[in-house]
């Protein structure tokens, strides 16, 4: 048995040995009265925004603004792209897409952060290389913190799921902040069930 088999197996070894329980996280409550009106704010603090509906067509907004757009993959049914997306698409293949419009699966109040998984994205590329991403969220589902989220079945049942917290930014030494440096450059957030 060369070196290499013998390191694997050992390792194989152990994975099934060792097993070992999640630590129970408590959870800290401060007010879940206002969790909308503190997820706003939290995603306007890190560079998101939140889009307005209109009582007459809640989707006119995301209309508008998707308007002028070239390319635009949107994988929910409310809104049509024209980019559609199938098991046989490449992630590279959405690196020229202007608008992504998609359902994030929960919102956290305390950060602005919105979870999206494999099954919202469809292809995990989706929520980073549009320049633009259109969330819907359901207000329902938005939890206080980041405690609720982490206790959230999606990690649990899913391969794949990232916390987006407003568009992508960096700053270098002299404080000078871009956004878009290393992904979407604005996320937009529609409070919608």
């Amino acid at each position: 048995m060369s070196s290499r088999e013998f390191i694997l197996t050992q390792i194989r070894q152990s994975c099934h040995t060792e097993r070992s329980e999640a630590p129970t996280v408590p959870f800290f409550h401060q007010d879940p009265a206002n969790i909308v009106d503190k997820f706003k704010q939290s995603l306007i603090a890190m560079g998101g925004q939140i889009i307005e509906t209109d009582p007459q067509d809640p989707y006119k907004f995301v209309k508008e603004k998707i308007a002028q757009s070239k390319i635009i993959c949107s994988v929910v049914p409310e809104i049509l792209g024209n980019r559609h997306l199938t098991e046989t698409t490449e992630p590279k293949e959405l690196q020229d897409i202007d608008y992504g419009v998609l359902r994030a699966s929960f919102g956290v109040a305390e950060t602005g952060s919105i979870c999206l998984t494999e099954q919202d994205l469809f292809i995990n590329t989706l929520g980073y290389l549009p320049q633009h991403l259109i969330i819907f969220l359901d207000p329902k589902q938005i939890v206080e913190n980041l405690h609720d989220a982490y206790a959230r079945s999606e990690w649990k049942q899913i391969h794949y799921a990232a916390l987006h917290s407003g568009p992508s930014a960096t700053a270098d030494i002299e404080g000078v902040l871009i956004r878009g440096a290393q992904g979407v450059r604005s996320l937009s957030v529609l409070l919608i069930e």
